[in-house]
């Protein structure tokens, strides 16, 4: 039988891309969209994209169509996951959440990044993170919690943690980082990351034609990649908006120790052998680098590689679709998992070409 899914939040730009997924997945039926701001408008209206595809009404975030729900998507604002998931674990469903609510396993820390204290500790402390490359174990154990009729809560990675954890992590945890090196980290990400409310930096009159910074040495996504890289401290992070609708590009820049290889085939044969058995992950070869449109409307990972012999640098770029790998697609790769289906289902296999 297909599991009886919701999504809170699906009229966001992470959101309208889940119900695009779901609709899609052969194992999964679509049963409740909530927007509390578009409650009563048909999906079809307000994304003319779906005419023909669903006849779903949005629905308020409070509606009690949820509670048949077996699998809930929390698409949703930090703060707005603590208030949802409680009540949503308790009575039984497998919940994924897009938001920053249960990443960081630091309470102090969310709360020193988010500038609000975290409500419920205890469902952080068991909340398995949503980035399957890196953290495995804690998603099949969520899966076996599920299958012992066990709820299950899953913390999916932010957009900008994915890309460069999935860039830097082969070299770090493979012990070739100079120990109190600092990891360099340059990223772009396309408008869409930012939300679908339109702001003075993401209108498109002034987002159209521009290039610009943001959140210099204090964007919130820094705690979460020094979490999972285990960097405390030693993480420069600038963030960059760019004129694209979606694609996101991140360049790690990792020093190296004084024993590590500066052949930069090592370093592809160490990535490729790291992300063997990843369905999403690919390593180019030969010098190339990955591009935002190669992956654009897949959950995929193109990582590509150099040395920078002078300063001793691997220099490791990754590029994602933020609302792809970097949001939905993410979390429904991760659905995948805790359900026991086939990982890869319910994806496209090719990006869109043009």
């Amino acid at each position: 039988m297909a599991i009886t899914t919701g999504i809170v939040g699906a009229a966001g730009f992470a959101g309208i891309e889940l119900v695009r997924l779901v609709l899609r997945h052969p194992d999964l039926e679509l049963a409740v969209v909530t927007s509390n701001e578009l409650a009563g408008v048909p999906v079809a209206v307000e994304y003319p994209g779906f005419t023909g595809a669903t006849d779903l009404v949005f629905a308020r975030h409070d509606d009690s169509a949820l509670d048949a729900c077996d699998l809930v998507f929390l698409a949703v604002p930090h703060t707005a996951a603590l208030a949802l998931a409680p009540g949503l674990v308790a009575r039984g469903a497998v919940v994924i959440d897009l938001s920053a609510d249960f990443r960081l396993k630091d309470p102090a820390v969310y709360e020193q990044w988010y500038a609000t204290p975290h409500t419920a500790p205890e469902l952080l402390a068991r909340a398995a993170f949503g980035l399957p490359e890196l953290f495995r174990d804690g998603l099949v154990r969520a899966a076996a919690d599920r299958a012992a009729g066990k709820p299950v809560l899953v913390g999916c990675a932010g957009c900008y943690p994915t890309a460069t954890s999935l860039a830097a992590a082969p070299v770090v945890r493979a012990g070739l980082k100079a120990t109190d090196g600092v990891v360099v980290v340059d990223a772009i990400s396309g408008v869409t990351g930012a939300g679908k409310k339109a702001t003075s930096r993401t209108h498109f009159c002034f987002a159209d034609e521009n290039v610009e910074a943001y959140g210099v040495g204090t964007h919130r996504h820094t705690p979460e990649i020094e979490q999972i890289l285990g960097i405390p401290g030693r993480l420069v992070f600038t963030p960059h908006l760019a004129p694209l609708n979606r694609g996101l590009l991140s360049t790690a820049n990792v020093p190296l120790s004084a024993d590590a290889p500066a052949d930069v085939t090592a370093y592809e044969t160490l990535y490729r052998d790291f992300y063997r058995d990843s369905a999403f992950v690919q390593v180019l070869g030969g010098g190339t680098m990955p591009k935002t449109s190669s992956v654009a409307g897949t959950n995929f990972a193109h990582i590509g590689l150099a040395v920078n012999e002078r300063a001793r640098m691997l220099v490791a770029v990754c590029a994602i679709d933020n609302l792809g790998k970097g949001a939905a697609g993410q979390a429904l790769q991760c659905a995948n998992i805790v359900c026991g289906l086939p990982e890869r289902q319910g994806f496209d296999s090719v990006a869109v070409p043009v």
